[in-house]
């Protein structure tokens, strides 16, 4: 069977911490493994703004030996001007893989069960797979470990990060503190699924609303833009409910001493975060951002070597 990156649990601890392995290699020997070497196409989807994605992937595909080839949402018009299973079925015979960035976490999986190629989650309204992947490889290398490592996520916790840290931190045997006002903490179906996986990992999953406690003694402390893509509209009414989460000087002296800040960007100072923090020594940003590109070739090369095992 085809293994796609869907959602964060889609890697069990084992296939989690392989490809954080993968990706550290990848990061010291980024030329080394070519897997798509021919060069074979990876097709590259968004129909969201883009930057870190785009670049990351585009870097990446061409370093595993591949050709990243831009499809452009709009001009294929999926899902309008053709079924979601049609460019599938048309993308799946084109290329080795395809990677998507779009709304609907209901759309990728119709595209991953019609595709017959891996399908790679690069963002949907709901989770943000890669991200997490660099980020974890980001804390693992800073902090030295995963498991057991406290990590308080602040600000709008019912968000695609929010989600993707519950999952992928209880994954990798993290305590995840998810910590926002009443109305944005995370979807309760996400946090029993985290809580399930912590349970066999020995990690954790708590949610509350009080700041300070959550960022206490933790050696990661991560926030995320209050307006995600798609909520522009309620800017205003977020930013008042959520001023007392952003992630300041202060609110950060809280945390275990040497505590890494975290935020995969696009960053607003003085709003979820000062720019004090995210300028300051305690920043792993621009590490973090940096890793999504050895991350996501960690995730290709993995996904691409499931297929092969499959068909050998």
């Amino acid at each position: 069977m085809t293994r796609h990156l869907l959602r964060d649990n889609d890697l069990s601890p084992a296939e989690q911490a392989a490809v954080l392995d993968l990706a550290a290699e990848f990061k010291v020997s980024p030329y080394d493994a070519r897997p798509l070497a021919g060069p074979q196409s990876v097709a590259m989807i968004f129909d969201k703004p883009t930057l870190r994605t785009q670049v990351s992937f585009s870097a990446g595909i061409a370093e595993l030996g591949g050709f990243p080839m831009l499809v452009e949402g709009r001009l294929a018009g999926i899902g309008v001007r053709e079924s979601v299973e049609d460019v599938a079925r048309v993308l799946g015979r084109q290329v080795a893989a395809i990677v998507w960035r779009t709304f609907h976490q209901a759309d990728l999986d119709t595209m991953a069960a019609h595709a017959g190629v891996p399908v790679v989650n690069a963002l949907t309204d709901e989770f943000h797979p890669c991200q997490l992947i660099a980020d974890l490889l980001t804390v693992r290398e800073h902090l030295g470990v995963l498991a057991g490592v406290r990590v308080a996520f602040v600000g709008d916790a019912a968000c695609n990060m929010g989600s993707s840290w519950l999952l992928a931190g209880a994954t990798a045997g993290m305590h995840v503190v998810m910590c926002a006002p009443p109305d944005h903490l995370p979807c309760p179906e996400i946090v029993t699924q985290a809580t399930d996986i912590a349970a066999r990992t020995g990690g954790s999953i708590t949610t509350g609303s009080d700041p300070v406690a959550a960022v206490r003694g933790a050696a990661a402390v991560v926030t995320d833009t209050w307006v995600s893509m798609g909520k522009e509209e309620e800017a205003a009414a977020r930013a008042a409910v959520l001023a007392p989460y952003a992630l300041t000087a202060e609110l950060l002296a809280t945390a275990a001493p040497g505590a890494i800040a975290l935020h995969c960007l696009p960053a607003y100072r003085g709003t979820e975060i000062d720019a004090t923090v995210i300028d300051g020594p305690q920043s792993v940003v621009w590490d973090e951002a940096e890793n999504r590109r050895h991350a996501q070739k960690a995730v290709l090369a993995f996904l691409l070597g499931a297929g092969e095992e499959e068909r050998a």
